[in-house]
């Protein structure tokens, strides 16, 4: 296994979930687009789609057509969901429209932001797969460029179409199926203690109000609070007091499958590198 139940890779996925959140702090319009399981999905297609289309001229532009010819084989998502996703990002301009002789087809490509933020990205997990068995895949990586468009891709395709990512545990769903909730997640490991293990009592992870969670992610607190008391339902998060005061506590459940979820990404990462 990539991951465990040791403090160590606990270590790791923990600065993992700092990374993202820091990633949201620099630009939270764009990484909206990656906070729930549905937008993960079709934002990473989309950005797959046009790494490809970067380090293959051969391959399709970026396009509706190409988008839906991606999902054809698992078609988890309606047309009008695919096209609604892409208009939406090329209004806020992550994605920009490219010169055609087919004005019909309309091919657009991601905005150089939004590839810096897809560099760090996989940078960051490439990092931390370094962390854990001492491997030198960021020292390559920074030395070429190239190899952004070579990885994404391959790990993208990968993780959509396996359903132990695509579909996570119960305890992981109930968050990253929300709006922003893969950042409420986040918020939750990035929280965990230094040298915290997994047993058999919940781990306190001290005070956090969903208030802190919403002025943050730009959320209703409403929101945030629904989230909590469904978690807080199936058991996944308890408080130290009444009204969701005093100390947080996260099951040993939910971080369980959370690191097994986990697991998935960084070995469909550490694949796609090694044929890269």
């Amino acid at each position: 296994m990539i991951l465990d139940e040791r403090a160590t890779s606990f270590a790791v996925i923990r600065d993992a979930a700092v990374e993202l959140l820091a990633m949201h702090d620099i630009a939270p319009r764009v990484v909206r687009y990656v906070a729930s399981m549905q937008k993960w999905l079709i934002t990473q297609a989309i950005v797959a789609l046009h790494l490809k289309r970067q380090a293959d001229p051969a391959c399709p532009s970026l396009t509706a057509r190409a988008l839906i010819d991606f999902f054809a084989r698992q078609p988890a998502f309606s047309k009008n969901t695919l096209t609604a996703h892409l208009a939406e990002m090329r209004a806020y301009g992550l994605l920009i429209g490219q010169e055609s002789a087919d004005r019909r087809a309309k091919p657009l490509q991601l905005s150089a932001d939004g590839e810096t933020l897809i560099r760090r990205w996989l940078a960051s997990h490439l990092a931390a797969l370094d962390r854990l068995d001492g491997g030198r895949r960021m020292v390559r990586f920074a030395g070429d460029p190239g190899l952004l468009a070579r990885i994404h891709p391959m790990a993208i395709q990968s993780l959509i179409f396996d359903p132990a990512w695509a579909y996570p545990p119960t305890s992981v769903d109930l968050f990253v199926r929300t709006e922003s909730g893969s950042n409420i997640l986040h918020e939750l490991i990035c929280r965990l203690p230094k040298d915290v293990q997994i047993g058999d009592e919940p781990v306190c992870l001290g005070p956090l109000h969903a208030s802190e969670v919403s002025t943050r992610h730009t959320l209703s607190r409403g929101h945030v609070q629904k989230v909590f008391a469904r978690a807080r339902a199936q058991g996944l998060l308890t408080w130290g007091l009444p009204g969701n005061r005093g100390d947080l506590f996260v099951s040993r459940t939910l971080l369980r499958d959370y690191v097994r979820w986990q697991e998935v990404k960084f070995k469909a990462i550490s694949s796609a590198y090694e044929q890269a």
